[in-house]
């Protein structure tokens, strides 16, 4: 997805969130803050967007978002419980009520057999609401799969928006 149809996707997502006077928090690993560059993009983001966290090692994922030692021991740092913790850990540590949160494998390097290079996890959390997440396996090189990543982490926050009116 070229960088203009992601500022586009972005501001159709502020427009919504503003509509709903709802604030944005994001959850970053892999994409490294681009969900949050690609909101930012847009005009006016500052009234729904309160702040991305970019927590690429896990001690970052403890320390910022709260994403518990056992979890990540337990799951990685690449799974849907790790990605829910990050969203949740946004929530409790931002004035948003809406986060997104991404966390998986770019590559080239550090893929293994169970969670090969394009392996990335979705969290997408509402405050007092629910909590939904995915994984995708995604093709191509380290830039491909951070772009898609950042596409399909925002098309899931428009998507979810959308079927809460």
């Amino acid at each position: 997805m070229a960088r203009d149809a992601l500022k586009l996707l972005a501001g159709r997502i502020g427009a919504r969130l503003k509509k709903r006077n709802l604030k944005l928090a994001t959850a970053e690993s892999c994409t490294g803050g681009w969900i949050a560059q690609a909101v930012t993009s847009v005009s006016g983001s500052s009234g729904w967007f309160d702040r991305g966290f970019v927590t690429y090692s896990n001690e970052a994922k403890k320390e910022l978002l709260g994403v518990r030692e056992r979890t990540l021991s337990r799951r990685g740092a690449v799974s849907c419980e790790t990605a829910e913790e990050m969203a949740a850990g946004a929530l409790a540590r931002s004035r948003a009520q809406v986060s997104i949160a991404v966390t998986g494998v770019a590559g080239p390097t550090g893929g293994t057999k169970a969670k090969p290079v394009g392996t990335v996890c979705f969290a997408w959390s509402r405050k007092r609401g629910a909590m939904d997440s995915d994984t995708r396996h995604f093709r191509g090189g380290r830039d491909s799969v951070r772009r898609q990543s950042v596409a399909f982490a925002l098309k899931g926050l428009l998507e979810r928006l959308e079927e809460t009116g």
